[in-house]
C-alpha cells in the first residue's frame, strides 16, 4: 500500500443545537447502534438518566469491528468509509475526538477503474480531480464547485428531515439544482468523459436504486462534494472506535449500557419519561406493549426493505495488483465499468434480477491505517468489499466480486490467504435492523426518500407520547452519522418542554 497521510480533523463548523432549559426526566434506549448510542449520550449529557438495551453482547450495530480474518486483523463488520462520520455535526459536538476517535484519511478519497482508459480518481481537492477529469473539468467544477465551498452548510441542511424550514436556503437552492434529476440521465448531459460519468454515477448508486432514478443525482453531488472537502476517510483501529467513543461519552455522563438484554415488550423496560428506539419499522411492529394508534401501527407495516448488499472480507499476502497504480492509495474503489454498465446491474438489482456483473464496492482501509494488519498479520492486507444484490438474495456473490477486482487488478485471486462471506440472511441475522441484507434502513424508491418511515411533520416521533424512532429508517437516513439519534432527541426535547411549560 502507499504510505498514509497524517490524521486531519474534520473542518470546524456549527455544532447540533438542542432545545436548551428542559427539566431533565428518565429515557431508555433500545437499540446500541451508532444513532441509539448518539441519542443516549445526548440525553446524558443534558442531565437525564439513561439506560441503553442492546440485544447483541457488544455495541455498535452496523459500525462494529472484529478480529475475523485471523490474529492481528482488524475487520469493519458493517460501515468502512465515514464521509457523513467526519462531517457529522453531531459528533463533533459531543466531542468524539475527545474520546479517542480519530479519523485517518487515505491518499485519495475514492477511484474508478474503467475498462479502457486510466481510472477515475476523486481526490480530496476539486481542483486536482477536475484537472484530471481533461475536457470535463471544467464542468465538474461547475457542478460541485459551491457545493465544496458551502460543504458545511450543505450538510447542516441533508443531515436532517428534508421536509423542514432549512437553516441555509441557499445552499440548499444550489444542491436544489442537481438534486432531482437522474444521475445518469444527469451525468450523461453534462459530462463528455467515462471518466467523469462513472466517477458521478458511482457516488450516486451508494443509493443503491438505479441511477436512471429521479432524486439519484443528489447523491452523486454530495457525495463527490464531502469526497473533496471533509473526505471519505476510516476511524483509526476500526469503525468500531466510532462506537467506542460513544459509549465512552454516555458513561462520562453517567449512562448506563446493558448488552445481552433483547427487548420485546415495552412493558418489560424500567418506567421512563421517554423511550427512544433505534430500530427499523418491521421490528417497532413486531414489538409488543407500544400502544401504537392503529393508524401509525398500519403505516409501519406498509415500511418496505430495499435491494440488500452481501459482503466478503479478503486476507490477501500482499497488496491489491491494481492495474492503475493510483488505486493502492484510494480509501474506497468503486467497481462496475462504465455509467451504461452500472445503470443495467442496478436495474437488474431493482428488478430482482441478480446481475451477471454487479456493482462492487471495495474498501482498502489499511491505506490510511497500517492498524489494519499488524503483529501476526503484518505484511497482509485486509480488503473489504460488498456487491449490490436483489432483497434477500441467497446466492454466493464471491466469485463474482473475484472477477470484478480481477478484471482491474490481475493476479487478485492468487493473492488470497483467506475470505469471510456475509450474505443478506447472514447480515440480519447478525443486525436484525439489515432486514434481508438492506444497509439503508428502508426502499428510497419514489417519494419513500422524503417520507420516512411515514408521512409526517415529525418523523422521529413514533405514533404516540413519549414513544421515539432513531433509525436509518428515519431522517436523514443511512451512514454512521448519529443524525437520526440526535433528531429524535431535538424532538423529544422540544416536545417535553411544551409539556412541562418550559
Amino acid at each position: 500500500m502507499t504510505a498514509w497521510p497524517t490524521p486531519s480533523p474534520a473542518p470546524a463548523g456549527p455544532c447540533f443545537a438542542l432545545p436548551r432549559g428542559v427539566e431533565p426526566g428518565r429515557a431508555v434506549v433500545v437499540g446500541a447502534g451508532p444513532n441509539g448510542l448518539t441519542a443516549a449520550a445526548l440525553l446524558a449529557r443534558e442531565g437525564w438518566e439513561v439506560d441503553v438495551y442492546e440485544r447483541a453482547p457488544v455495541p455498535g450495530g452496523a459500525s462494529a469491528s472484529a478480529p475475523v480474518l485471523g490474529e492481528g486483523t482488524v475487520v469493519d463488520l458493517g460501515a468502512a468509509g465515514h464521509p457523513f462520520g467526519a462531517a457529522s455535526p453531531v459528533f463533533r459536538d459531543l466531542d468524539l475526538a475527545a474520546h479517542g476517535l480519530q479519523w485517518l484519511h487515505p491518499a485519495v478519497p475514492m477511484g474508478h477503474p474503467l475498462p479502457d482508459g486510466p481510472a477515475a480518481i476523486l481526490h480530496r481537492d476539486l481542483d486536482a480531480t477536475a484537472e484530471g477529469l481533461g475536457p470535463d473539468g471544467r464542468a465538474w467544477r461547475a457542478v460541485h464547485g459551491a457545493l465544496v465551498e458551502h460543504i458545511e452548510e450543505l450538510v447542516a441542511d441533508v443531515l436532517g428531515p428534508l421536509v423542514r424550514p432549512w437553516p441555509h436556503p441557499v445552499a440548499m437552492a444550489r444542491f436544489g439544482l442537481r438534486a432531482p434529476w437522474p444521475a445518469a440521465h444527469f451525468g450523461r448531459a453534462v459530462f463528455r468523459t467515462e471518466q467523469a460519468r462513472a466517477l458521478y454515477t458511482g457516488s450516486a448508486v451508494h443509493a443503491i436504486m438505479p441511477p436512471g432514478r429521479p432524486l439519484t443525482s443528489a447523491f452523486g453531488a454530495l457525495f463527490g462534494a464531502l469526497g473533496m472537502s471533509s473526505g471519505w476517510p476510516v476511524a483509526r483501529g476500526g469503525s468500531g472506535a466510532i462506537t467506542d467513543a460513544l459509549v465512552s461519552v454516555l458513561r462520562a455522563h453517567g449512562g448506563r449500557l446493558h448488552l445481552d438484554q433483547e427487548v420485546t415488550d415495552l412493558r418489560a423496560l424500567p418506567d421512563a419519561d421517554a423511550v427512544v428506539l433505534d430500530m427499523t419499522p418491521r421490528q417497532v411492529a413486531r414489538l409488543r406493549g407500544t400502544d401504537l394508534p392503529p393508524s401509525y401501527a398500519a403505516a409501519l407495516q406498509r415500511w418496505c426493505p430495499g435491494p440488500a448488499v452481501s459482503k466478503v472480507d479478503f486476507l490477501l499476502d500482499g497488496p491489491v495488483p491494481w492495474r492503475d497504480g493510483r488505486l493502492a492509495g484510494a480509501g474506497t474503489v468503486h467497481l462496475g465499468g462504465t455509467a451504461a454498465d452500472i445503470q443495467r446491474a442496478e436495474a437488474d438489482v431493482a428488478a430482482g434480477r441478480m446481475p451477471a456483473r454487479p456493482f462492487v464496492m471495495l474498501c482498502q482501509q489499511q491505506s490510511a491505517d497500517p492498524s489494519r494488519a499488524a503483529g501476526p498479520a503484518a505484511g497482509r492486507t485486509v480488503v473489504w468489499s460488498y456487491a449490490h444484490v436483489p432483497h434477500g438474495h441467497p446466492g454466493d456473490v464471491r466469485p463474482l466480486i473475484e472477477a470484478e477486482v480481477e478484471r482491474h487488478a490481475p493476479g487478485f485471486r492468487d493473492r488470497i490467504l483467506g475470505a469471510v462471506d456475509m450474505r443478506p440472511a447472514d447480515l440480519e441475522a447478525w443486525n436484525p435492523n439489515l432486514v434481508g441484507g438492506d444497509i439503508a434502513g428502508g426502499s428510497m424508491a419514489g417519494l419513500r426518500l422524503l417520507l420516512r418511515p411515514t408521512a409526517s411533520p415529525r418523523p422521529h416521533r413514533a405514533g404516540r407520547p413519549g414513544l421515539y424512532l432513531a433509525s436509518a429508517s428515519t431522517p436523514p437516513g443511512a451512514g454512521v452519522h448519529g443524525m437520526a439519534g440526535a433528531w429524535a432527541v431535538r424532538t423529544l426535547l422540544a416536545d417535553r418542554a411544551r409539556a412541562t411549560g418550559r
